[in-house]
């Protein structure tokens, strides 16, 4: 209730500000009274939540309001590439970049650069640009076209080196286009991936397998517990923690990873000390924790909205069916991606249709043809990655395998394709049938988890009640 109403609070402050008076006067009786299981207390953290985020939304609505006097007028900005350039829209190079300067006065938030000047922009780059400034979209603050860009400052490190070195490394084992395929299954890099391969992923419902998420970290992280079963919790737990800093150095913090690598902290953590999490609790949390860091993820980040979309799919809806389905073919590798892709396409699948009128009608056999290989991919083309760093002369008889892989999931998306009518597109679905629809979705799932949950425990009070019958337990 603290984090849903938080959430709430923030969606409030588009309309009107709050001040920090109110969280202070709600939060003293909610610490005082915190482990008081009442309906009092949970209204309390209700209200106080509520208020907390107003504030916080109302702050970030303050800092964001500089931008306004600077939308449409050319303006001089400086900024530091969050990400290495890629050539977009009419050959511009075109990157994100935060720590924000508009004629010398700091900003908040990030913006999207797009312009010529610069051979290159890597990622820790400082950049100069000359333009005129518009209203962004999603996540970001503004954008600039067209933009004369100068580099005037290099912040090297050693993991974007080592980054740039392995992706080198890909493209020396693996041919076009399956090298940025095979860096879109690792890390989520599809800028450089080809148009054409986008629209076949688009088509068959497979775009989310080059769009980093929660499902390459599982991956890792089961691999890891994997290699050290049995050994020392500990050392399992440290590597799994810093399995996942390394993931998100070189992923980068977008709205899914940063989701991603919460819920799974807060799932090592509660394993680590012997206890059971309820995902709905996990969900709640992350949205809020992700939500503080940057409101505007709440406001307009449709990938965002995606991400915990799916993610309840995968995490509450999927067990709750798997609980309530007779036979065990869901608990088979291909049986539990089908049950999971069911789960995440009902959940996201209303919300793409109001947002892009689009949908595929071929996701389900596509996902079972393909995803179920992406653990393996993901191994192949590392090895492949690795080989093409150290081992160049002979990178292409050890990426082999990953080069019949790659070849068979595309070729596989390229066919499903090319089947008639399996997509459809400008089908735009009212506001009033998408509530309707997530309504009867929550609706399924209330009913599921009240036929699932386990039985109240009997006290010794109940244990000596009368039964039916005169009889007496």
């Amino acid at each position: 209730m603290l984090c849903l109403s938080f959430l709430a609070g923030v969606g409030l402050a588009r309309i009107g500000s709050l001040g920090v008076i109110w969280c202070a006067g709600l939060g003293l009786p909610l610490a005082l009274g915190w482990r008081r299981q009442t309906i009092m207390i949970v209204l309390l953290a209700a209200a106080f939540g509520l208020n907390l985020g107003w504030w916080r939304g109302s702050v970030y609505m303050q800092k964001l309001a500089t931008y306004q006097s600077f939308i449409h007028q050319k303006v001089t900005i400086r900024a530091r590439a969050t990400e290495d350039a890629v050539y977009g829209r009419k050959s511009q190079l075109t990157f994100i970049a935060d720590n924000v300067r508009v004629n010398d006065m700091p900003l908040t938030g990030k913006i999207e650069l797009s312009g010529f000047g610069a051979n290159s922009v890597l990622q820790g780059d400082e950049v100069v640009t000359d333009g005129s400034l518009y209203p962004g979209y999603g996540a970001y603050q503004g954008q600039m076209s067209f933009a004369k860009l100068q580099v005037v400052a290099h912040n090297p490190s050693m993991v974007n080196s080592i980054r740039r070195r392995f992706t080198a490394g890909m493209q020396t084992a693996l041919p076009e286009p399956l090298a940025p395929f095979a860096m879109g299954l690792l890390i989520g890099q599809r800028a450089t991936l080809p148009d054409s391969v986008k629209q076949d992923l688009l088509m068959v419902g497979l775009t989310h397998i080059i769009a980093v998420s929660g499902y390459n970290l599982t991956i890792i992280l089961r691999a890891s517990r994997r290699l050290l079963a049995g050994q020392s919790k500990r050392l399992s737990t440290m590597l799994s923690l810093g399995l996942i800093g390394v993931f998100l150095l070189l992923a980068g913090t977008s709205a899914s990873i940063v989701r991603a690598a919460i819920v799974s902290m807060l799932s090592i953590f509660a394993g680590y000390y012997g206890r059971n999490f309820r995902p709905l609790n996990l969900l709640a949390l992350a949205a809020a924790t992700t939500v503080w860091a940057n409101p505007f993820y709440l406001w307009s980040d449709v990938s965002w909205y995606l991400s915990f979309l799916a993610f309840f799919g995968v995490m509450v809806l999927s067990p709750l069916v798997q609980t309530r389905w007779p036979g065990h073919w869901h608990q088979t590798i291909i049986g539990g991606v089908a049950l999971e892709s069911v789960c995440a396409e009902a959940m996201s699948e209303p919300f793409i249709l109001y947002i892009f009128g689009q949908m595929s009608f071929i996701g389900l056999p596509a996902n079972v043809l393909v995803t179920t290989l992406v653990p393996l991919a993901m191994l192949l083309v590392t090895v492949a990655g690795l080989a093409g760093m150290f081992a160049a002369p002979i990178a292409g008889w050890l990426s082999w395998p990953a080069t019949g892989l790659l070849n068979y999931m595309l070729d596989a998306a390229h066919l499903m394709a090319r089947v008639p009518r399996i997509f459809i597109q400008n089908y735009g679905l009212p506001l009033w049938i998408m509530l309707g629809l997530y309504a009867a979705v929550l609706g399924l799932t209330f009913v599921l988890w009240r036929k699932t949950r386990p039985p109240k425990p009997a006290t010794i009070t109940d244990m000596n009640e009368p039964k039916a019958g005169g009889l007496t337990a």
